[in-house]
């Protein structure tokens, strides 16, 4: 395990946790229909990200933290893969899409590799 790896990580979730407290609207067309309370499930993910994040800074929690990253990254592909589907692409090209599905599993395996 590589400490900085690890920090690096905790900063960027605890960034993109906060913007979902600083701008919300922003997530709002990515949510899939199909789920209920797009504005509680986008505050609750928001905590988890910072919660996770600064869970990895402490070595007590960094294994519990990282696992509860992997998690969340899993949950997360249900609005990825719901954006494959041409009506809910918001006129994103489809490489890009396809991209952040394996963006998402190199996030997985950056999770994976840090865990004891």
């Amino acid at each position: 395990m590589n400490k900085l790896s690890v920090y690096i990580m905790g900063i960027i979730y605890i960034y993109l946790g906060l913007l979902h407290f600083t701008n919300t609207d922003f997530y709002f067309p990515y949510m899939p229909k199909y789920m209920p309370y797009h504005w509680e499930l986008i505050i609750v993910s928001g905590i988890a990200e910072i919660v996770l994040g600064i869970g990895v800074f402490f070595e007590r929690f960094r294994n519990y933290s990282l696992w509860g990253i992997i998690l969340m990254l899993v949950i997360f592909m249900t609005v990825h893969f719901n954006m494959l589907i041409p009506e809910n692409n918001l006129g994103n090209p489809f490489y890009l899409l396809i991209f952040r599905i394996f963006l998402q599993f190199g996030l997985i395996y950056w999770a994976w590799k840090n865990i004891k």
